[in-house]
């Protein structure tokens, strides 16, 4: 079993440069933050996992696996190496650290997600993010591929069962109004208006097809962090988890987006393989399905990864995602609530952490200390990250560590 011995997310509404801050700021922060709420000294840590997606391409730093013993001096000589698969990177860092454990080779790991983005303006920092695409295939002649690769998920949708805009709308407000509660979310104290989640082109303007800017997640600077340790570990040293890693899934598949709906043309699912991906996270878990959950952490790069997650984790049958945005079920006091943080939308998408801040968010709310964005009586919480238009796939179920 791999238990969950502390975590941190830094604030997401920072920009470091506006503060002369850099990559190695934000790794020296979430580095001291999470070994401080896991209780534990650097010199505890036997091995080091970094989640990062695109370091050279945002600020020219690459080699992250080294910066955690650049800045901190007991991590020298700690083994360390950085994991790249897009929005899935510290997801994939994740499931790195488990495995060690699991294999009895460290018994205690530190895993980081970590991301400066804001290093260009806003057109240029998201055209970066074009390289988890199949560059040169698929990208040419688009100015914001990932808007475009999202708007083809929602018109698949409207394809196959029919879509209404709005429900994307709703989808955008609920995170963004769940995000205010948050404070390390990115947009808490945004002013918006109705008009801001309508088609009104002044306050929630056009960026591709039937996507606004509201729909759409921000360029983000953050980190986000967990020390993973071994059951041996915590008997050793009489200590408690905050939480434990109950399952997990991981699928991967090619990059183009229109493989992906050719593959899945006989499929109820628009993308089978991430419906395989949480199957075989609650196989693992133990569980039947998401009535055994009581919240959901998900992927929201834009509206549509939201709408597909819904049904794909279940809580409606395929292409019915819509009935249950309109019951309220994914409320936070609704019977799935879903991104109870702000999700990425709200919450902030520093691309390389998102998959750690999910189990983050996870594990404050199994070990209720999630605050103003608790969901009463969580005990077991799903993420779900994907990496590009769901070429990398990961979820995990988070259990609280009594249960």
């Amino acid at each position: 079993m791999t238990n969950i011995l502390g975590v941190h997310q830094t604030d997401f509404a920072n920009n470091l440069a506006k503060t002369d801050g850099d990559i190695a700021d934000l790794t020296a922060e979430v580095v001291a933050a999470t070994l401080a709420d896991a209780g534990i000294g650097a010199d505890a840590v036997e091995s080091i996992h970094v989640g990062n997606a695109f370091g050279q391409l945002y600020t020219g730093q690459g080699h992250l696996g080294a910066m955690p013993a650049t800045v901190e001096p007991a991590l020298w000589g700690v083994p360390a190496m950085r994991h790249e698969a897009a929005c899935a990177s510290s997801s994939m860092a994740v499931l790195a650290g488990m495995a060690e454990i699991e294999a009895g080779r460290y018994d205690c790991v530190l895993v980081l997600g970590i991301e400066q983005e804001k290093t260009m303006p806003g057109g240029p920092a998201a055209a970066v993010q074009t390289a988890a695409a199949w560059v040169g295939h698929e990208t040419e002649g688009i100015e914001f591929f990932w808007p475009y690769a999202f708007e083809r998920v929602a018109g698949e949708y409207d394809r196959r069962y029919g879509i209404d805009e709005q429900h994307l709308r709703a989808i955008g407000e609920l995170n963004l109004r769940n995000a205010k509660d948050n404070p390390n979310a990115q947009t808490r104290a945004w002013a918006l208006t109705p008009e801001s989640f309508q088609a009104d082109d002044e306050a929630n303007p056009i960026v591709e097809g039937r996507l606004r800017r509201n729909d759409v997640t921000q360029i983000t600077d953050g980190a986000a962090g967990v020390v993973l340790v071994s059951d041996r570990w915590l008997a050793e040293h009489g200590r408690s988890a905050h939480s434990v890693i109950g399952g997990w899934g991981h699928t991967t598949v090619g990059l183009p987006i229109d493989q992906k709906f050719e593959r899945s043309s006989d499929s109820d699912y628009v993308m089978p393989h991430v419906r395989r991906a949480i199957t075989d996270a609650f196989d693992r878990a133990g569980i039947g399905g998401t009535d055994q959950l009581d919240a959901i952490e998900t992927h929201d790069c834009m509206t549509p990864s939201e709408y597909m997650a819904i049904d794909h984790f279940g809580i409606t049958a395929p292409g019915e995602s819509w009935k249950a945005i309109e019951e309220g079920r994914l409320e936070r006091d609704g019977d799935m609530p879903v991104n109870p943080s702000g999700g990425l939308i709200g919450g902030g998408h520093p691309v390389g952490a998102t998959g750690a801040r999910m189990l983050v968010d996870a594990t404050k709310q199994v070990s209720g200390t999630a605050g103003d964005y608790q969901v009463d009586g969580a005990e077991r919480v799903a993420t779900l990250n994907i990496g590009g238009s769901t070429a990398t796939t990961a979820c995990f179920v988070v259990e609280a560590a009594d249960r």
